[in-house]
């Protein structure tokens, strides 16, 4: 496959944040692997001058998701905290880059990057038609993000080389991705775009 880049196209990068990676409060197994693919991506776009857009949990300390509040996930990516910032190696350049806050008010969770956010009225207003996404977690915000865009009119694509799962129960990140694919988002990797 070959898709070439229009100025209809942006990246989504999802959630690479330090709670997510390995020695983090909520680790992705590996996530910090794919950060020098996401780089590749991020400069490639940031190359042709197609926006890029971080997503990031953004939650205040008493979030409804943090078992002490009844949810099912330890305290990650507390507003301000260290575990909030990005990757330390994750290229964020300064020019025609955007970061959506998402999960900020302590009684709204959300696994999309479109949940609660401006995200979708920043991609119409500049035209966009199709998304690319890649970050983590494949199963839980990855997922979410790509089947919003998808619901949202977007068409959607997968980075393959560019995701990494948690796999709370074993196979949940290929099932993402098969449910992903089923909607309609297509898989690729970098070599298949021009």
């Amino acid at each position: 496959m070959r898709v070439k880049l229009s100025s209809r196209d942006t990246l989504i990068v999802v959630d690479m944040q330090r709670d997510f990676m390995p020695g983090g409060a909520l680790p992705v197994q590996e996530g910090d692997t794919i950060v020098p693919k996401l780089n590749e991506y991020i400069g490639l776009f940031s190359k042709k001058g197609l926006p890029v857009f971080f997503t990031r949990d953004w939650h205040p300390p008493d979030h409804l998701s943090f078992k002490e509040q009844g949810g099912l996930w330890p305290p990650h990516c507390v507003q301000y905290s260290e575990g909030a910032l990005f990757h330390p190696d994750l290229l964020v350049p300064q020019d025609n880059r955007f970061i959506i806050s998402k999960g900020t008010s302590k009684d709204f969770d959300a696994y999309s990057g479109f949940q609660g956010t401006i995200l979708d009225n920043l991609l119409k207003e500049r035209g966009i038609r199709r998304v690319f996404v890649g970050g983590v977690a494949t199963d839980y915000c990855v997922r979410n993000t790509v089947l919003g865009a998808i619901n949202l009119g977007y068409q959607a694509f997968l980075l393959l080389d560019g995701i990494k799962g948690v796999d709370v129960k074993q196979g949940d990140s290929d099932r993402a991705i098969e449910e992903m694919l089923q909607m309609g988002a297509v898989a690729l990797e970098l070599k298949d775009l021009g």
